[in-house]
């Protein structure tokens, strides 16, 4: 069940590198949505014992990425229809003082960072491979709108989106995995990223109500999908 989780390294406090790694196999799929967090399972793979595992799962449970399920054990959260419609309403709030702050102070070298990012999503894309690298389109996914957030100069933006952003990745790791194009960063990003170089404020924060609204529409048409079957 979690034999993907692989031993720490103890460099660092034994409690802060078992919380990351278990955020780390939450976040990467490897514990998936709804899968059961059983102590001594947990302890033998990371090689712990059940103290750092319970600290850890329980800073988890304050980060919203671990609940307590129906017969009082814990397990990885799922994300529901609902709550992807209530995320996705967060975003667009929050993003829309990204790309208005973006649009006035993004520098050359963020922009660059920008335009890099959405090429490299068009190349795999025109090309895609035999396997879609679902995680490598979630990286840049996550990563062109950080930079748009971090480019706005507001850092409460940046850390609030990070713990959205959190949940976010739940959610697509419960969508993408049956069907990846749920996830549309190619041409979406691109008229986000065209607007913002020209400056045109207006025309990005339509882009990017575009891009939301479209995504919010898939990916919870996908979990109702999902929960019906």
């Amino acid at each position: 069940m979690i034999s993907s989780v692989v031993p720490i390294q103890r460099s660092k406090s034994l409690h802060e590198q078992t919380y990351q790694a278990l955020r780390t196999s939450i976040l990467s799929g490897d514990l998936a949505p709804g899968e059961r967090l059983v102590e001594t399972q947990l302890a033998q793979r990371l090689q712990v014992s059940r103290t750092p595992i319970r600290e850890a799962i329980r800073q988890l449970q304050k980060d919203g990425l671990v609940t307590i399920d129906g017969l009082e054990g814990l397990q990885v959260m799922t994300i529901s229809a609902a709550d992807a419609a209530q995320l996705y309403d967060c975003r667009l709030a929050l993003e829309t003082l990204s790309v208005t702050g973006a649009c006035l102070q993004m520098n050359a070298e963020q922009l660059l960072h920008l335009e890099t990012n959405v090429r490299e999503a068009e190349q795999i894309m025109q090309n895609p491979p035999a396997e879609l690298n679902v995680m490598q389109m979630l990286d840049l996914d996550y990563g062109f709108h950080r930079l748009i957030a971090e480019s706005s100069g507001n850092r409460w933006l940046v850390t609030l989106l990070d713990q959205v952003f959190d949940k976010m990745m739940l959610l697509r790791m419960q969508t993408t995995r049956q069907n990846p194009e749920v996830l549309e960063i190619r041409i979406e990003h691109g008229q986000i990223y065209q607007a913002i170089a020209q400056r045109q404020t207006e025309a990005a924060l339509a882009a990017l109500q575009e891009h939301l609204l479209a995504s919010k529409q898939r990916v919870v048409g996908e979990l109702q999908q999902l929960h019906s079957l």
